[in-house]
């Protein structure tokens, strides 16, 4: 398994327990919103910075998607 992969999953479970959601829920929702890819690409941003700062910038990001699915 890659670095990015293996991050990408600690990422998703840390977001899910920060949320109170389960992990399956939180990648159904960044699937829905089309936003998994663009998060897992952004390993060189989220792997270097505090988990909480990365937190709040995917709440940055769902909630721009669900604006512009308005």
């Amino acid at each position: 398994m890659s670095k990015e992969m293996e991050f990408f999953i600690f990422l998703l479970e840390q977001y899910a327990k920060a949320k109170h959601m389960t992990a399956d829920k939180v990648l159904m929702q960044w699937d829905e919103l089309h936003l998994t890819d663009r998060i897992y690409n952004m390993y060189e941003r989220y792997h270097s910075e505090a988990i909480e700062n990365a937190v709040y910038d995917i709440d940055q990001l769902i909630s721009q998607a669900c604006e512009s699915s308005l």
